[in-house]
């Protein structure tokens, strides 16, 4: 269990609220920024000083997942002038699932709220579907959403007053 989350017997029952620990939060922060410059092959290239800036998170901490993102292949780099970090592919193609798994690591194991003896021996006990349900939807949001949702739209820059809304990736979410 991350060390951000409820510990104690109801752990289990908080974890769905803990789907990601803080360098994963971080790095969704920091690709989503790099998905709303993306404009194809005219993105422009932003330091990761001004990515940290932009969402308000430590320059050294975004530099450093910054880093393992790149080795990932889902952001790229380039040092120098004119040089810093960009999304390595269209963010339609990268899903938050992609992030997470750089920085997670599964948990296979649905521990019951109720400890070892209970659900599971004979019945399930009577949270066990809907915490599955929780996980369930978790896994969706994951693998389902693309960093599209985030993602600049040129319109959009003929019209500054225009705020883009997308509710929805590949699923219903």
């Amino acid at each position: 269990i991350r060390d951000h989350c409820v510990t104690g017997v109801q752990s289990v029952l908080f974890r769905s609220n803990c789907m990601y620990g803080k360098q994963t939060e971080t790095a969704i922060a920091a690709v989503s920024f790099l998905a709303e410059l993306w404009r194809g092959p005219r993105t422009r290239r932003v330091s990761a000083a001004d990515i940290a800036d932009a969402r308000g998170l430590q320059r050294p901490f975004v530099a450093k997942l910054l880093s393992a993102l790149s080795q990932a292949g889902i952001v790229s780099g380039s040092p120098g002038p004119g040089g810093g970090y960009a999304l390595a592919q269209e963010p339609g193609s990268i899903r938050l699932r992609d992030v997470w798994n750089v920085f997670e690591r599964p948990e296979p194991a649905r521990e019951c709220p109720f400890g070892g003896g209970r659900c599971g021996v004979e019945a399930k006990c009577e949270l066990h579907s809907r915490i599955q349900r929780v996980h369930d939807a978790i896994n969706s949001l994951l693998d389902d959403t693309t960093f599209e949702v985030f993602a600049g739209d040129e319109s959009l820059e003929q019209t500054p007053s225009a705020a883009p809304v997308r509710l929805s990736s590949s699923g219903s979410l």
